[in-house]
């Protein structure tokens, strides 16, 4: 589980990186890209994902659930919100889609991370 909370780790401070990017030095490129759209769109987003990396470093009971459940909605909320409607909004250049592939793979990793712990797949021989 360990493993799976540094993967969210580096996942959301690349992602909060990406965002504060777009309020910032591409303000104003879409509706999105703002100061007040960070605040208002993510702050929460990312209150939630600290709490959830936080159990899995506190390893509580249901820690791996909760964190697959969370990973497993940021992928869906990804692929069937976020890159159809924001991302194209932006008019999303190369540091766009490098953060969208890598944000969403990371996600992907911590994912089958936590669901092999689930299980009882250990990665060491």
């Amino acid at each position: 589980m360990g493993q799976a909370a540094w993967v969210l780790v580096a996942a959301f401070v690349l992602s909060i990186a990406y965002e504060l990017y777009r309020a910032t030095a591409k303000a104003g490129t879409s509706r999105h890209d703002s100061l007040q759209s960070f605040a208002k769109n993510n702050v929460a987003f990312y209150a939630i994902a600290a709490i959830v990396i936080a159990m899995m470093f506190a390893r509580f009971k249901w820690a791996e659930w909760i964190g697959l459940l969370f990973s497993g909605g940021a992928i869906i909320a990804s692929i069937l919100y976020y890159n159809p409607k924001i991302m194209l909004e932006r008019a999303p250049g190369i540091i766009d889609w490098f953060e969208d592939i890598v944000f969403s793979g990371l996600l992907f990793i911590a994912a089958t991370l936590l669901l092999y712990d689930i299980v009882g797949i250990t990665l060491q021989p």
